[in-house]
């Protein structure tokens, strides 16, 4: 398994470990603020494991730069990815004491992370925290939920609407570079590769997008990609 390094140039991060640096003022808890001030920053370079299934879930992260999958191999060896984590998102809360999923870094990404017992403890002084922890969790099952129905429509829609969310949680204009490979696309959205590739050339056809590059994509007609993801 490649070796997890603590980021030495970062505020947070640590040479004990994943140890909290530090415990958050009275009045100004907030989640995304607790995690960055009691957290440690890590490296993880392209397609390093963060954490297995089956692991115990000690630990909560949060995306600093890059980009993290999550996926389970499946019994007759297929991979399916169960999200895609960006720049300030947060990963790894189950409700069981142990990962469902395993996680990698997709590139070169610095996480943060912070022990699950410290961020407990905190919700449990803090009402704010805890609502605002709920509220996470809340949208993580509804994120897990919205993924499942995907999976039951046609090829299209499920294409239309992975590039309408990469869109937005992108960059929030037409033009996005995407992270992930083709491969990562379709193990996602329970397609081939072949699939994703004809119909991501369909919809440039057709003028919905542009893909200047493999990674580069352009909506050039958000409401048809739109009408497809109706």
């Amino acid at each position: 398994m490649p070796t997890r390094t603590p980021v030495q140039s970062s505020p947070n991060a640590s040479s004990r470990g994943l140890q909290p640096l530090r415990r958050p003022p009275s009045g100004t808890h907030d989640l995304i603020g607790s995690i960055e001030l009691m957290g440690a920053a890590m490296s993880f370079s392209r397609n390093c494991e963060i954490y297995g299934e089956g692991e115990p879930a000690e630990y909560l992260y949060k995306v600093v730069s890059g980009a993290v999958r999550t996926y389970k191999i499946l019994s007759d060896g297929r991979r399916q990815i169960g999200a895609f984590y960006l720049p300030g998102d947060i990963f790894g809360l189950e409700v069981s004491g142990e990962h469902q999923l395993s996680a990698e870094a997709i590139g070169d990404s610095t996480i943060v992370v912070i022990s699950r017992s410290a961020l407990i403890a905190l919700a449990a002084r803090d009402p704010d925290v805890a609502h605002q922890l709920w509220t996470f969790t809340a949208r993580e099952l509804d994120r897990v939920q919205r993924h499942m129905l995907l999976l039951f429509r046609s090829a299209q829609e499920r294409v239309a609407c992975f590039l309408l969310e990469m869109a937005e949680r992108l960059s929030g204009t037409e033009a996005m570079e995407l992270p992930m490979s083709r491969q990562d696309i379709a193990d996602y959205l329970g397609l081939t590769i072949e699939t994703v590739s004809r119909t991501l050339t369909r919809l440039q056809t057709r003028a919905t997008i542009a893909l200047p590059t493999s990674r580069r994509i352009v909506v050039r007609n958000r409401a048809a990609l739109s009408r497809l993801n109706a």
